[in-house]
């Protein structure tokens, strides 16, 4: 499973020996694969800066994790036809992201634990804002060109009522610069080619003896070429139409096909230019994010447990990843009967919910007697 649970416990003898237990009875009964999850001694401050600091963090969490699935689902687009390699691409300093959450150490050098925890905090806060600024400017110009392209490779897809026809024709299926003279191109549906062979002669006065010429068919019908004195274009049409063929509005102009061949060649090569440095740069700031993301759970722990558990610092950090989904649940009872003597009142109403207490507000879901915290890979896989 790619879900973790980050818990902590005072880190006195009794609760020392319930995470011993907790380690026991999850191991032999084989619900979660339980590690160390190892926190830095910070600079605590004062009280109101650390409640200041649990809403903020809240936040800032948050935003991490929208940010990091916002930038896995671009590498995921921008990938395109090998969207199932976008996992490579999905690392956290090299590693895949279970083995980094796993095997978290602190980035002394990036985050140092000596500074104030609000600047600390604050680092973080700029450096995630920064990949978002970065990757809005760059997704949206990578965004606009693939658009650009996809709108012309649409023209030249669809039925042969729809498709641009520049690719199709070419010069020589043309009179051009004549007077008197124009050529049309007719589509005919594919059980009428004999009848467009018989008729279209005479399906109106000054019409081009043999000028007919199949240029194109698709599954429906066949394009095709006809000449005649453009004095009589809407006769023939109307005659046209009445026996179901079908003029396409279409006069080929040189000067706009070079432009859309132009136009069609530059956003490809546009595209392959910035596809690589693009897949880069997200490769690089998902790492980046990821890493921080998973540093401000770390502080969380934190500022959470000497909120919880009061003064000197003194708390055990674990990581747990449940081994299956449908033992979720028997791992929460564990872990609540382990530690219910943190918070008898909660414990109570959590393992019993249809103990009521009066004057207390629980949501079962999201309070614990230990500090707890979810960290979900799933939406990343």
């Amino acid at each position: 499973m790619s879900e973790f649970w980050l818990i902590s416990a005072p880190g006195d003898k009794e609760n020392v020996q319930a995470l011993e237990r907790m380690n026991t009875v999850t191991s032999k009964s084989n619900l979660s694969y339980n590690t160390k999850f190892a926190i830095p001694d910070f600079k605590v401050g004062t009280l109101d800066s650390l409640v200041g600091l649990s809403d903020e963090l809240g936040k800032l969490d948050t935003f991490a994790e929208s940010l990091i699935r916002r930038m896995a689902q671009s590498v995921v687009e921008v990938m395109e036809d090998s969207k199932g390699k976008a996992q490579e691409h999905l690392l956290a300093n090299g590693v895949d992201l279970t083995s980094f959450v796993t095997h978290f150490e602190w980035d002394m050098a990036k985050y140092p634990a000596k500074q104030p925890l609000v600047s600390v905090v604050d680092t973080i806060a700029k450096q995630l804002a920064q990949i978002e600024m970065d990757l809005k400017s760059r997704t949206a110009a990578y965004n606009t060109l693939k658009t650009n392209l996809e709108n012309l490779e649409k023209k030249s897809m669809g039925n042969l009522f729809t498709r641009t026809l520049s690719d199709i024709v070419s010069k020589e299926d043309f009179v051009l610069d004549s007077e008197y003279l124009i050529t049309l191109l007719v589509i005919v549906p594919k059980s009428n080619y004999s009848q467009w062979q018989k008729t279209y002669e005479s399906l109106s006065d000054m019409v081009v003896p043999r000028s007919t010429k199949l240029i194109t068919e698709d599954k429906e019908g066949g394009l095709f070429t006809v000449t005649l004195f453009r004095k009589v274009i809407e006769d023939f049409k109307t005659k046209a139409k009445e026996n179901k063929f079908t003029v396409r509005e279409f006069y080929y102009d040189e000067k706009e096909i070079k432009r859309e061949r132009e136009e069609m060649a530059r956003l490809l090569s546009d595209k392959k230019q910035q596809y690589g440095p693009l897949l880069r740069w997200l490769k690089v700031n998902f790492s980046e994010a990821f890493i921080a993301w998973i540093h401000v759970k770390a502080l969380r722990v934190f500022v959470e447990s000497v909120l919880r558990y009061g003064l000197p610092v003194n708390f055990q950090a674990v990581l747990l990843q449940p081994l299956k989904k449908s033992s979720t649940k028997r791992l929460r009872e564990v872990l609540n009967s382990v530690f219910r003597h943190l918070d008898e009142v909660a414990a109570t109403s959590i393992l019993d919910a249809s103990v009521e207490i009066p004057g207390l507000q629980l949501n079962n879901q999201d309070y614990f007697p230990y500090v707890y915290f979810h960290i979900d890979l799933s939406l990343l896989d």
